[in-house]
């Protein structure tokens, strides 16, 4: 008795087509045929119309959603389906939820399962039981061939020797060994990115570095030839693989990456692709093969780059940022743990002002604290400086020979370019020759290609002779002793307008680890960790109420309170600007400038003879009371024969009158009178009146 009814033909017939990887799609083409062959087997078995699911190519059956099966349940449900065509049970599904749902549906409307092998009713007990030992076969066969082959994998992978790809720089020489590329051009431009992450410590800045020099990177494509190089401008992952790679290292690497299982919509989604830490890679072998950088540099770039990931670890100190504060991402707070932020008080201010609000965000609790940055900054500055003055000549003889660097780097890039882009040339001159002239539809297309590598070959001759034509000009005499001095004295150059904040926080960055950071209630205690473990305590004073950084300075206030006891505002203001005094702002003294400050301070202005009632005189008053001229006053007060004070370089001296009435000052002041100085030439005479 036949199973198929009359009934199960006036439905369709549905042809359900997978093939499990993307792989098996490009290469497995029997299979394909055979599946779509299964159309013509359903039209033999009696079935007009025949539809063809083919959804799921490249798709698992192993439980992850897969639409033309969907597609498939769907229109068994409608009750649009009289058989369900396959190979065999693992086209169908490789879980046993997906299999045994299948089964359920057709049972209930009446749909065939057909295969290769016969013709099955789910709703006939033994049909049941025989389709449900197909799917735990499938499943189960699954199972043990994916077990089998991760394990061989995993085996050779622990010998080293399991290359599914090899990174660009690096070629196979055999099936389990690899070595460097050849091409000195991939060589040198892979060292060059090494070489200038050392140098700016940062990644973007290394990526943006090379898209502004035009500096283009290797990059592997996969053509019908195999394998190819190509060469253009890297993006930011380019470069962060690069330098994260540790096959670059010397290293044998294999478990880097892992997968997740997770359950959406009822149905089993993998996610690929994540990162493991270094402590999770199955395997790891160093001086595997020969390396652009040894494992040291490998390790040290990352922790570099993990430190510059702003926001992502509690730990990190964060990449350097715009701003004036030099201390971002490097402060901890001492009371809570937790990093602090910087905040610039106004658009156009460049004063940060760092502070610990981790509790008041997370938890709504009290801000930790606050403090301005100035003194802070000047602080660690003086730590730096003091640390790095021995080696201020050595870094700016250094500067001199990493002058032409960039230049020479450039240079090299572009003729390492050019060779290779003459080659090229060549090569498709030779290909266009060795075709036949009458064969056009061939010819046509190698010489528009020869045309195009000689173009190439041209624009790079051309931006390699304007390099030439602007040569890195040599450093003269006058700025090699300019950078000497600044080598000599770090501090000038710290403060030197060329020097900006950026260089400056790199700088930090390189010999501090973190500084830790209490607040009390009379000054700032820091504890500075040094990169290499050493660790240096500081208190900075806090400024008072009403303090802040545009304050005339302590001894400017100490010296006025004096100069209003001697003279008047206008005076006080010349005497400030001779003894190169300035405001708490930057600015020169004038007559109204003092009396502010005067009245700020509480200082009473100068009273006309007050000076007099206390028995005090100024030198042109001394010279006349002595008849002897203002410069022979100033010689007796040099000589110690007038005793006299003076409060700073510029002010005037202060002379008691009862000194100018004592015999020795009289008889010094008679002998300056009745003789001049001789000359100090030996040959001229004294005038003899």
């Amino acid at each position: 008795m036949s199973k198929i009814t009359p009934e199960h033909l006036a439905r369709q017939a549905v042809v359900y087509i997978r093939q499990s990887t993307a792989d098996q799609v490009i290469n497995n083409k029997e299979s394909q045929r055979r599946q779509y062959g299964l159309a013509d087997r359903a039209r033999q078995l009696g079935w007009s119309e025949v539809i063809v699911i083919d959804d799921d190519l490249g798709r698992s059956g192993g439980g992850t959603a897969r639409p033309g099966f969907e597609k498939l349940l769907t229109a068994i449900c409608e009750g649009r389906v009289g058989a369900v065509v396959s190979i065999e049970a693992s086209r169908l599904a490789r879980n046993g939820r997906d299999w045994h749902t299948l089964l359920e549906f057709c049972g209930l409307v009446g749909t065939l399962i057909v295969d290769e092998d016969g013709v099955y009713d789910p709703r006939h007990p033994n049909d049941r039981l025989l389709l449900g030992m197909k799917g735990t076969m499938s499943e189960m066969e699954l199972s043990i061939f994916r077990q089998r082959s991760l394990e061989a994998l995993k085996q050779k992978a622990r010998r080293g020797e399991l290359f599914l790809n090899v990174a660009i720089g690096y070629i196979k020489v055999s099936h389990d060994q690899i070595e460097k590329d050849p091409d000195r051009r991939i060589q040198e431009a892979l060292a060059l990115v090494f070489t200038k992450f050392a140098e700016m410590q940062t990644l973007r800045q290394v990526h943006l570095w090379l898209r502004q020099e035009r500096i283009a990177l290797p990059a592997v494509s996969r053509g019908p030839e195999g394998r190819h190089v190509e060469w253009k401008l890297p993006v930011y992952n380019t470069v962060r693989h690069i330098l994260t790679n540790p096959i670059y290292a010397g290293a044998y690497v294999f478990g880097r990456s892992g997968s997740r299982v997770t359950i959406e919509a009822g149905r089993k989604r993998i996610v690929r692709g994540f990162r493991r830490e270094p402590s999770n890679w199955e395997v790891l072998i160093k001086d595997h093969h020969e390396g652009y950088i040894t494992w040291a540099e490998f390790e040290r770039n990352q922790r570099l780059i993990t430190d510059n990931a702003n926001g992502k670890s509690f730990m990190s100190r964060g990449s350097v940022r715009c701003g004036e504060a030099l201390l971002a991402g490097l402060l901890r707070c001492g009371h809570c743990g937790r990093k602090l932020h910087v905040a610039y008080s106004g658009t156009h201010s460049n004063v940060g002002r760092y502070h610990c609000r981790g509790s008041q965000i997370n938890h709504g609790g009290e801000p930790c604290i606050s403090f301005g940055g100035l003194r802070v900054d000047a602080a660690i500055s003086a730590e730096v400086i003091a640390r790095l003055q021995p080696l201020g000549v050595q870094a700016a003889l250094s500067a001199m020979e990493d002058r032409g660097r960039e230049h020479a780097e450039k240079l090299r890039q572009l003729e390492l370019a050019l060779e290779q882009a003459r080659y090229e040339a060549a090569r498709a001159r030779r290909r266009y020759e060795a075709v036949d002239p009458d064969n056009r539809l061939v010819a046509g297309e190698l010489e528009r290609r020869w045309n195009e590598r000689l173009l190439t070959a041209g624009a790079l001759e051309e931006e390699r002779g304007a390099l030439l034509a602007k040569p890195e000009s040599p450093l003269s005499e006058a700025d090699r002793e300019r950078l000497l001095a600044l080598g000599s004295d770090l501090e000038r150059a710290w403060n030197s307008p060329g020097a900006t904040p950026a260089t400056r926080k790199r700088i930090i960055r390189t010999l501090v680890y973190e500084v830790i950071v209490r607040v009390g209630d009379a000054a700032i205690e820091l504890v500075i960790h040094w990169q290499g473990g050493d660790h240096t305590a500081l208190k900075i004073r806090k400024n008072r109420t009403g303090q802040h950084r545009w304050s005339t300075s302590a001894d400017v206030i100490d010296l006025m309170r004096v100069l209003a006891r001697q003279m008047p505002d206008g005076t006080i203001a010349a005497v400030l600007n001779r003894a190169g005094k300035s405001t708490g702002r930057g600015n020169s003294w004038t007559r109204a400038r003092v009396r502010n400050l005067r009245n700020q301070q509480a200082i009473a202005p100068y009273r006309e003879g007050e000076r007099m009632e206390r028995g005090e005189i100024t030198l042109d008053e001394a010279a006349a009371v002595l008849k002897v001229s203002p410069s022979t006053v100033r010689r007796l007060i040099a000589d110690r024969s007038l005793p006299a004070h003076q409060l700073c370089k510029g002010a005037p001296w202060v002379i008691k009158a009862l000194d100018l009435e004592h015999p020795e000052v009289r008889n010094a002041a008679q002998a300056r009178r009745v003789r001049r100085p001789s000359s100090g030439d030996l040959r001229q005479r004294e005038l003899e009146l």
